[in-house]
């Protein structure tokens, strides 16, 4: 039976827009959070009908019904969190782009705190990178869009474009007086990754950006070229600035180093929210001695697999407490070309902890260089301006290359130094 809706009689439009809402309500839901028609709010959906006809009817312009319908699916989930989204078919498009690893525009992780645009992380070897955005940068313009109005989505969309055109981000810098302006050339962005090399004999660097579809495999193949030059003594996971990305891809990375237990589980509201993901027996470095390094930038996928690593005590997490973000986004495809991006569940580290607006602690708090912060500020030191990209392995690199490298990355410097430590002990325990 329909609920009956008390009021004066309604026009057409009115009835139009007073249905949507009672479908929205159809949809399915766990048996016990179904509501009765007693629970259906009946006044809310008078007043949203007639919001919506005076908006049509008195507006300073025009606004056809299909612009309006949009706001407010628009309106209803950026109200819920920072990360669900209405996406119409660009949007999902330029989703769809980025977790395929390819798209064009600037290369730089987005997303909102204190309801301000603010840069979560440059990609490597990317125009933001080289340009020297770092993160917690607030955004205040691209081109000539203040930002303060815009969705997440619609300002990447402002930041994506046509490979050698030109945006400009106008930023505030925690320390400045005044913003920056950054004048940058749009690339096509192709993100592999992982990256590698040795940093000494029988010591590796696996970099990874983010976590794509086919991370785990890339993983696994950068280990097995390090190991044909030689066995790996100690290897460091760099997720420094790492935004996230695939769940199944930060799982299958994490499987690298482990053959058994638990890697991470999620909860929500639906039975298919509920899911549990552990080691396969099948790992490509289940022995190396094993330095993560995460700071804030680090989120998301990144905290996954530290999480993972720390709990099963796996390896040793060092650096800064990464950025807190402990929530699954799904995308789901509308029958219109269009999607939705809904948070519906947390994930938990196997020991239960949820990462949601806590982050991960590191087991060695090392910050980027010997910088102190006075004593109450809220200036972060963060791992904001990666160096770019690592050189090909057929690339020569000479001892005093390498040594200035460490000695500007304190944090990789410290990891190395530890890998080597955990090597003497474990070599005296034989």
């Amino acid at each position: 039976m329909h609920p009956r809706l008390a009021g004066p009689a309604v026009s057409p439009r009115w009835l139009m827009a007073m249905l949507l809402p009672v479908a929205l309500l159809a949809l399915p839901l766990p048996a016990a959070a179904t509501p009765s028609a007693n629970d259906l709010p009946v006044e809310d959906i008078q007043t949203f009908a007639e919001v919506f006809e005076r908006i049509k009817r008195a507006y300073v312009e025009e606004v056809d019904d299909s612009t309006l319908l949009r706001n407010a699916m628009r309106g209803m989930l950026s109200e819920l969190d920072p990360h669900s989204a209405y996406l119409d078919r660009e949007e999902f498009q330029s989703l769809r782009e980025s977790t395929e690893g390819e798209f064009g525009g600037v290369g730089i992780e987005v997303g909102t705190q204190d309801g301000q645009l603010t840069v979560i992380t440059p990609i490597d070897d990317t125009p933001a990178s080289r340009a020297g955005l770092q993160s917690r940068d607030v955004i205040l313009r691209i081109d000539d869009t203040p930002t303060e109005r815009l969705s997440l989505q619609e300002a990447v969309t402002l930041m994506r474009g046509d490979p050698g055109t030109e945006v400009s981000l106008t930023i505030m810098r925690q320390g400045d007086d005044a913003p920056r302006t950054f004048t940058m050339a749009r690339e096509v962005i192709r993100t592999e990754s992982v990256r590698s090399e040795l940093l000494e004999p029988g010591y590796g660097y696996l970099r990874v950006s983010q976590f794509q579809t086919r991370t785990g495999d890339q993983v696994r193949n950068a280990i097995a070229d390090m190991e044909r030059e030689g066995t790996l003594n100690g290897l460091v996971l760099d997720l420094r600035n790492n935004p996230g990305g695939v769940l199944q891809a930060a799982v299958a990375v994490a499987d690298v180093f482990l053959d058994s237990g638990l890697i991470v589980y999620t909860e929500g509201r639906l039975p298919d929210t509920e899911m549990r993901f552990s080691a396969s027996t099948e790992t490509a470095a289940p022995d190396v001695p094993l330095v993560v390094l995460i700071n804030g930038g680090s989120a998301s996928a990144a905290e996954i697999v530290a999480g993972a690593l720390q709990d099963q005590r796996r390896g040793v997490v060092m650096g800064t407490e990464s950025f807190g973000k402990g929530s699954v986004q799904q995308i789901m495809p509308l029958g219109n070309g269009e999607g939705l991006k809904l948070t519906t569940a947390l994930y938990f580290t196997p020991g239960g902890r949820s990462i949601q607006a806590q982050g991960i602690e590191p087991d060695v708090q090392v910050v980027r260089g010997r910088l102190e912060v006075a004593e109450g500020s809220e200036l972060m030191v963060r791992e904001a301006d990666l160096e770019g990209h690592l050189r090909s392995r057929d690339e020569p690199r000479t001892r005093g290359e390498l040594g200035e490298r460490l000695r500007e990355d304190y944090q990789l410097g410290e990891a190395l130094n530890l890998l080597k430590a955990l090597n003497v002990l474990s070599q005296r325990d034989r």
